[in-house]
């Protein structure tokens, strides 16, 4: 039996880009879910903050933000999320920048190491990106990611506790530093068995070309 294929992520719960990212691996998986010999995979989500000086309460909207931070006309950004929502649609991701609560995602991301230490990380990263882009729930404070932790199947005293000790404050700071040694500036970024890199929302098609190349080499005949 081969050993599963590993796919690390590194993503930030508050990055667009990276939902779309999330959503096409899963067709590409789907995709090959159906060959005969099947590449079996075993995913890791990986902490990456996009903006972790942004306040965990920010006064005002998306829009407010992307002008204030990169610096753009505001007619640009709205153009700029008017494409994104776009292209997430085209994922079967239905966007909603008008309800966003932009917010500091480290809490969310102690929250993603919690529940991976209890089985649940892919549950915690699905609700987090699904309450952030598309529901206008808030991300950033304790008690808000304590109701979708129990939504993920967690248990929500264990939760709390997690998050008032910042038990897992370590765990996402070393993420981080293990994506600054790869050399990873910008998120999602899939890093596959640890030899191949993949920057950015790639087509599903992207990730099905990877995966059964490295299947096939697994099932290779070794020369003697």
């Amino acid at each position: 039996m081969s050993e599963p294929i590993s796919i690390d992520i590194w993503s930030d719960i508050a990055c667009p880009w990276c939902y779309i990212g999330k959503r096409n691996l899963e067709k590409g998986l789907a995709a090959v879910a159906d060959d005969a010999d099947a590449p079996q995979v075993n995913i890791t989500f990986h902490s990456f903050e996009l903006s972790p000086d942004t306040p965990v309460d920010f006064d005002g909207d998306e829009v407010d933000f992307l002008a204030g931070h990169k610096g753009m006309p505001r007619e640009q950004v709205e153009q700029m999320l008017s494409h994104v929502t776009d292209v997430a649609a085209g994922a079967g991701l239905q966007y909603r920048f008008d309800l966003l609560q932009h917010t500091n995602t480290v809490k969310a991301h102690e929250l993603l190491h919690f529940a991976k230490a209890k089985g649940r990380q892919h549950e915690m990263e699905e609700r987090l990106m699904s309450a952030y882009f598309t529901e206008g729930r808030h991300v950033g404070r304790i008690d808000d990611l304590v109701e979708l932790a129990v939504e993920a199947g967690l248990d929500a005293d264990d939760a709390r506790t997690a998050l008032e000790s910042a038990e897992y404050l370590d765990a996402a700071r070393a993420d981080q530093a293990q994506a600054r040694a790869y050399g990873i500036n910008g998120v999602p970024f899939f890093v596959i068995d640890g030899r191949y890199g993949i920057s950015g929302a790639q087509p599903p098609a992207a990730f099905e070309n990877v995966l059964r190349d490295l299947w096939a080499q697994r099932g290779a005949p070794v020369e003697a």
